[in-house]
């Protein structure tokens, strides 16, 4: 499958894959920073998301081989690989199953736990929304706020909106697969899996996707991991406090 990407600057390859129902925009304007850094930043939409194509199989094994794919067609190696909730979990499986890629590993606000399914009021209010009734950003946000109550999710949400023809609003993400598949975006990594290199797990201080007893987990599967937390931050650590989440990054990619 041929990602799109958006790729800005010069030097070693900075792969950043988003979360679930994100898109690489999401990632614009740290990544833009990073590139600053002597980095070429790829900016990837994950299938289904963004402007990457469709399609009806989805799961973490299809998104990592996609991954490689996008390497191998884009000749990249000795990488710096970064990826956020869903994007974290494909990078660490990724990890295990292509070491020979990475540089640094970097997963934010994601364990290789199961985590159950808890984004079922967001995908029934997508699903809700009718392009046909809704004509303008405004419509469609008040109809989602009956489902999604938090102004910030639903911002987040609402960056999927385009103009699909004239007057017709939609989607960029392939809402259909991904309610399908959606008991796919907690399944656990296997307990056999382990990536040996340096890894970088950030959590957010307000969130609980990482607790402490996910620590030995972690450590046991990625040995060669540290875990650092990101202050008044919860799930969308990046963006809830990106100069804290940046400096860590950087630091940690220049050792």
């Amino acid at each position: 499958m041929k990602l799109h990407a958006n790729v800005f600057g010069e030097g070693q390859p900075f792969i950043i894959l988003h979360g679930f129902l994100g898109m690489s925009d999401n990632w614009k304007t740290l990544g833009k920073k990073i590139s600053e850094q002597g980095f070429q930043v790829h900016l990837i939409d994950q299938r289904n998301h963004g402007r990457s194509p469709h399609s009806k199989e989805f799961s973490y094994d299809l998104m990592a081989e996609d991954l490689a794919e996008y390497c191998a067609m884009n000749n990249l190696s000795n990488i710096q690989l970064l990826g956020h909730s869903m994007g974290g979990k494909t990078v660490m499986l990724f990890a295990v199953k292509f070491p020979e890629l990475l540089d640094h590993l970097m997963v934010a606000d994601i364990g290789p736990k199961y985590y159950p399914l808890h984004h079922q009021d967001i995908l029934d209010g997508l699903r809700a929304l009718d392009f046909e009734l809704l004509k303008s950003r405004n419509e469609v946000d008040k109809e989602l706020s009956a489902y999604v109550p938090d102004v910030g999710v639903r911002m987040f949400l609402l960056k999927n909106l385009y103009w699909k023809n004239k007057g017709e609003l939609g989607l960029r993400m392939n809402l259909e697969a991904l309610v399908e598949n959606a008991n796919q975006i907690g399944v656990e990594l296997s307990l056999e899996d382990s990536y040996k290199g340096a890894t970088l797990f950030l959590k957010g201080e307000k969130s609980n996707y990482i607790v402490k007893s996910d620590e030995a987990r972690i450590k046991n599967q990625f040995p060669n991991s540290i875990i650092r937390e990101i202050s008044a931050a919860g799930h969308w650590l990046h963006a809830e406090n990106p100069k804290e989440f940046l400096t860590e990054v950087l630091e940690f990619v220049k050792k």
